[in-house]
């Protein structure tokens, strides 16, 4: 009876184990009504430091950030903009487990393949069209994509490749995007794979890609461009 017993104890450990860890496996909770990030601090932590509550104001939780303004869609290759309001541009963010994100399109432009290591996003189309999708991990890969229109909704899973065109070769295309993390992080595959430094052997791409090694080699070379700001 006491084995019994001592088994059942630990079943329940490793279960409330489990159900902890994923609990926590996200931005942390606060503990307080608010904890403003100290940009100024050198003490290293997950997150940021808390800035004094006493000196915090109203302008810590402000960002003057004019999202109803259009962006430069043509600063890069891919044609699109991505203006990310995270805990780095409003401090008043941190803990809270949220950022958002401006997203411009121009004709025929996307917002490439990539991954928020750290968060959830939920994108609504304000003006435009896009086609959307995200892939599942292996061994299904399964697409599962749509088409958007002026005010629909579309939600990407953490940590799944994703990505926005815009299907229409004359109007541009606008989102907002919401992100359950205050820094979600992005990892866009062409250029974390092509764009590396220092670069990935081309003998280990051309056998990933099953190419020859100088199709690896120009795709090397081009300049894999950012289009976050």
């Amino acid at each position: 009876m006491a084995s019994f017993s001592s088994s059942c104890f630990l079943l329940y450990a490793v279960i409330v184990a489990v159900i902890s860890w994923q609990a926590i496996a996200s931005d942390p909770s606060p503990l307080q009504d608010f904890c403003v990030a100290d940009n100024s601090s050198r003490v290293l932590v997950n997150g940021f430091v808390c800035k004094d509550p006493k000196v915090v104001t109203a302008e810590d939780f402000f960002l003057a950030a004019k999202l109803d303004m259009p962006r430069d869609t043509k600063m890069n290759k891919v044609g699109s903009n991505v203006t990310l309001i995270n805990v780095m541009k409003l401090p008043g963010l941190n803990t809270l487990g949220i950022s958002l994100a401006r997203i411009d399109y121009a004709p025929l432009g996307e917002n490439p393949p990539h991954t928020h290591p750290r968060a959830t996003e939920i994108l609504t189309v304000l003006e435009g069209t896009l086609y959307v999708g995200f892939v599942t991990s292996n061994t299904d890969n399964k697409l599962f994509s749509k088409v958007l229109n002026k005010g629909d909704v579309f939600v990407f899973p953490q940590g799944l490749i994703h990505f926005q065109f815009n299907p229409n070769p004359y109007k541009p295309a606008v989102a907002i995007a919401g992100l359950s993390s205050q820094n979600p992080g992005a990892i866009t595959i062409a250029n974390a794979v092509f764009g590396s430094k220092p670069m990935i052997s081309d003998d280990v791409l051309a056998k990933a890609f099953q190419v020859e090694k100088k199709t690896v080699d120009w795709l090397q070379a081009q300049f894999w461009a950012d289009n976050h700001n």
